[in-house]
């Protein structure tokens, strides 16, 4: 799918390419890759590049046609195994105007972006300012998703504090999952943002740079400090579990030691032979009280460490 903006105050979407506006595909079709490949010449590396989930933030040059491909965060589907994850999002210009905007997956991005425009009327002066707006929205939307993150490992934590239950557990995992690939993704991103004012020279906005360099690092920092909590949180409730374990194990072994006593009387005096008081009339007694003062000296002994 591809849409046509042109800057005005704000973007306007238009209903013809013209040279000069610009062109945001997202999830493309065979269409929209015979139009990029076919009129616009964009290099089919290009493409290839943006189409591969691996790949990291970095800068691609081929003839007059420059690449940056930064990381965005998007939301997944509720069959996912984890809430949100981190796609490739590729900024494409050449040198004689077209701007082109390209991401194999939804995202709110663009069209978060395009509103915005409008709301403050903002014109993009050149390519470095859009690349550097487009990075700002990016920051918010990660500083957003972490607001959400953050949200459901508390929910999650108030769930385990009730009962450890496995599914807890693992909704943890998950959201820790989405922490690493955002973790890695912003410090990607970072760095790209280092070489924006090498690409674009004396046309970058310092001040629109440093609140874009402000914003992700405070994403940078928001990130490591969830990380952080989420692994001491995990690390804290398998230390439970295991202490857990190992007191139903303690507990187990002392009923075990305290039923091995009226076992081990019981055997002693049913063996076949001629054996102490075996022939008082009162002896099944005796062995019964001898058994029961056992086992209940026994059970205060272990009580008395602690094993039950």
């Amino acid at each position: 799918m591809r849409k046509y903006y042109s800057d005005d105050n704000g973007y306007i979407e238009r209903s013809q390419w013209q040279h000069g506006f610009w062109l945001s595909v997202t999830r493309p079709d065979e269409d929209d890759t015979h139009f990029l490949l076919d009129k616009l010449h964009v290099p089919p590396m290009f493409l290839e590049y943006l189409g591969d989930p691996e790949e990291l933030p970095r800068v691609e040059r081929e003839d007059d046609w420059l690449m940056l491909i930064l990381l965005i965060p998007v939301e997944c589907s509720e069959e996912a195994d984890m809430p949100f994850k981190t796609v490739p999002f590729g900024i494409i210009t050449r040198g004689d105007g077209i701007l082109i905007t390209l991401c194999y997956h939804d995202n709110v991005i663009v069209d978060d972006f395009v509103k915005l425009s409008r709301k403050k009327c903002i014109r993009t002066v050149n390519k470095a300012d859009f690349t550097l707006r487009i990075f700002y929205q990016t920051a918010f939307w990660y500083l957003h998703y972490l607001k959400t993150l953050t949200r459901d490992v508390v929910g999650a934590e108030k769930d385990l504090r009730r009962s450890v239950r496995n599914d807890d557990l693992i909704r943890l995992m998950h959201l820790q999952k989405s922490l690493v690939f955002f973790n890695t993704a912003i410090k990607g991103n970072v760095m790209l943002l280092g070489r924006v004012r090498t690409l674009f020279g004396d046309t970058v906005d310092t001040d629109l740079l440093e609140d874009v360099d402000i914003e992700l690092r405070q994403a940078d920092s928001t990130v490591g400090i969830y990380s952080d909590i989420l692994e001491n949180t995990l690390d804290a409730y398998a230390s439970i579990i295991s202490n857990n374990v190992n007191g139903v194990m303690k507990r187990m072994t002392g009923l075990t030691i305290i039923l091995m006593v009226p076992t081990f009387v019981a055997s002693l005096y049913g063996m076949n032979v001629d054996i102490l008081i075996g022939h008082n009339r009162f002896a099944f007694w005796i062995i019964i009280f001898i058994a029961a003062v056992l086992t209940a000296a026994a059970f205060i002994w272990l009580r008395k460490i602690k094993w039950i």
